[in-house]
Order: C-alpha cells, then sequence, then structure tokens
C-alpha cells in the first residue's frame, strides 16, 4: 500500500508514512481513485478518523494535506495505483482482522497462565510468566516467544543455552597463535534473536539503567547492532537470576553504576 501511494506522491503519507492504519484504508476504500483524493470532501474523512478514534489528526489537517500541490502523473499510473488499492483494501483489513484475533488470543493464553495456581506438574511455569512480564521491553510477542522457543532453557535456568539460542553468545575464533576475533553467533534461533532484538531496543526507552548501558557501549565504539545484542545479553543475566530468586524486576535496584565489558 505505501509503495502504491509513494507512486503518485500521495499526501497520505505525510498522514500516516506506513500506510499500516485502518482509518486510512477507510477511506481509500471509498475513494481508492487518486484523482478524486484532492476534491474528498470532509464527510468521507470526518466519519473514519471518528470511527478508528484518531485524535492526532482532524479533518482540517487532512483536507489542508490532500489539498498540497503534488506532482502530475501519467493517466495510466493513477490507473493502475486504483485498481491496487481497490485491491488491497480488504486484504489488509483481513489480515488485520486476523493480527487483532491473535493477539488477544496470545494475551488470554498468558494471562491465564499468570493467574493459575502452580501444580505440582508445572510449579514453575505461571510464576516465569509474571517474572518475564515484569521485564521492561517485554511485551506479548517477546513473552511468547521466550516461553515457546526456549521452554527447556527456562526451566533449567540456563544462562549458557539462552545465550546460545539467542544468539547474545559471541563466536571467537583464532587466527594465528595470537591473534583472536569475535564474530556474531549466526547458529541460533532466528526467532529468539530477533525477539531479544525488539526485547533491548525497546528496553533502552524505557529503562534508565538499560539506557545508561547501551550508552556507554556506544562511547566504546560499539555499532548500534552490537551494543543491542550486549543489553539484550544483560536481561538474560538479570532474567535467569530473577527466575532463580523467583522475584519480579526491580527498576532501583539497577541504579547503580554500569560496568561495561571491553
Amino acid at each position: 500500500m505505501r509503495d502504491q501511494l509513494d507512486r503518485v506522491e500521495a499526501a497520505w503519507l505525510t498522514l500516516c508514512p506506513a500506510a499500516d492504519e485502518p482509518w486510512l484504508w477507510t477511506i481509500l476504500a471509498e475513494t481508492p481513485d487518486p484523482v478524486g483524493w484532492a476534491t474528498m470532501p470532509r464527510r468521507r474523512i470526518a466519519p473514519a478518523l471518528r470511527a478508528h478514534r484518531i485524535r492526532r489528526l482532524n479533518v482540517d489537517a487532512v483536507v489542508t494535506a490532500l489539498r498540497q500541490p503534488r506532482l502530475r502523473v501519467a493517466a495510466g499510473v493513477t490507473d493502475a495505483v486504483a485498481l491496487r488499492i481497490a485491491s488491497l483494501v480488504p486484504q489488509l483489513r483481513l489480515v488485520h482482522e486476523q493480527r487483532t484475533t491473535t493477539e488477544r488470543r496470545i494475551d488470554r493464553i498468558l494471562e491465564q497462565l499468570a493467574a493459575a495456581a502452580p501444580t505440582e506438574d508445572a510449579p514453575r511455569e505461571h510464576r516465569d510468566v509474571e517474572i518475564l512480564r515484569s521485564l521492561p521491553g517485554v511485551g506479548r510477542m517477546v513473552t511468547a516467544t521466550m516461553l515457546t522457543e526456549a521452554t527447556g532453557a527456562l526451566a533449567d535456568r540456563d544462562y549458557a543455552t539462552l545465550r546460545a539460542y539467542t544468539g547474545t553468545a559471541p563466536v571467537t575464533k583464532r587466527s594465528g597463535k595470537r591473534t583472536w576475533f569475535v564474530h556474531m553467533r549466526s547458529a541460533c534461533k532466528r526467532r529468539l534473536r530477533d525477539a531479544l532484538y525488539h526485547w533491548a531496543r525497546v528496553s533502552i526507552q524505557r529503562d534508565p539503567s538499560a539506557r545508561t548501558y547501551y550508552t556507554a557501549l556506544r562511547t566504546r565504539g560499539h555499532g548500534h547492532a552490537r551494543a543491542l545484542r550486549s543489553v539484550a545479553d544483560r536481561w538474560l543475566r538479570i532474567l535467569v537470576a530473577m527466575l532463580k530468586t523467583r522475584t519480579l524486576y526491580d527498576a532501583a535496584r539497577f541504579v547503580q553504576r554500569i560496568v561495561v565489558p571491553a
């Protein structure tokens, strides 16, 4: 959808850069032809914003953006874009509905696991959900991925295995007698690596100690990706310690000097 709007330099991309919001799809479903966007009446815009509870934009802002001068393209291009948008909107709505349903189901399952009383067969799993969700940057997808892709390592409180599974443990190679090279681990579980990346990325925005640790790593010359892997590795150490002691995350305990590895 974004590519189609970009083909005609649509003003919609200034309002919704990723073209991934349902309110935009609602408007485009009624008016897929780029020719009609500049003269679109307010009565078609207002209901969409109201129905999807969009507060960052108002009708005047949308109308003003749509009426800004744009580059002209060949008539054939606008016709092709209109046809493509008309076919894309139903697909996007279906995928969005399926994704929303799946997310709600995952939330329900996690809530049930966290609320259920431990049994003799599974004395740890329920408490593990609560501990995981207490960490900054851990949302539904990170929690679900950790519980499904690293079940054994979490149950064993095995930090070394978690590092290997998630790709945060580096690979050291030797060249000659004295030269050592450290590389990113490629042999890992891809879903866990992605989950740890987003966990670390979000955590540096929400947790002061994680942000301080990340900043110190960047100051030492580490790249963004490498610094995030180190932040993720730090979270794994903290997670394993919390699982062993059966405690929730307490940010106050980490307000101290950050020790940065070489």
